[in-house]
């Protein structure tokens, strides 16, 4: 499958999901800057657009109000960003979000909960991974991972890989070559 976005070039040529620790981010920018697009990530568009951090909207307005501001971040995101999209680790737990990916070229980075951990350390950045951060993976992920298999049309492992590795995997499959 190749996942260019010929049909419609303000579409995303590739969207990445999975969960914190994934590498939505760190793979999305070199990605994006190795394709020479722009990167975006939903996470960020919300920050900016409340004027502060995703933490504290968790501790200000709540789970509710943030979902409904990344539901309509991913939308817009979607609508008019030709170039590599990441989505916030949760985004997929919406139901509308997820039938706004359906037309989509969605990657998976599959993480398990021991190299997530790993990667987010005790960051204050993540509100639902307050406390015992490798148990809220675990379950975040228990509750997460047929959510990401329902929306991605590619996977890609990233557990035990460099950076390096799945951003040639990412790239690949946007080139539409198989692994």
């Amino acid at each position: 499958m190749n996942l260019k976005s010929e049909d419609n070039d303000t579409r995303p040529m590739a969207v990445l999901v999975g969960a914190p620790g994934a590498g939505k981010t760190t793979v999305g920018r070199r990605v994006a800057s190795l394709l020479d697009v722009q990167f975006r990530d939903t996470d960020l568009d919300i920050a900016d657009s409340a004027g502060k951090p995703v933490s504290e909207i968790f501790t200000d307005d709540g789970e509710e109000v943030f979902r409904q501001m990344e539901r309509q971040a991913v939308q817009e995101a979607l609508e008019a960003h030709p170039g590599i999209l990441a989505l916030g680790g949760g985004a997929i737990m919406d139901d509308q979000t997820r039938e706004l990916l359906a037309d989509h070229h969605v990657i998976w980075l599959r993480v398990g909960a021991t190299d997530a951990a790993k990667r987010v350390g005790l960051s204050g950045a993540r509100p639902l991974l307050f406390g015992n951060v490798r148990g809220r993976l675990v379950t975040l992920l228990e509750e997460r991972m047929p959510l990401y298999a329902q929306v991605a049309n590619v996977t890609i492992d990233t557990d035990g890989r460099s950076v390096d590795e799945v951003v040639h995997d990412v790239r690949r499959a946007i080139d539409g070559e198989s692994r």
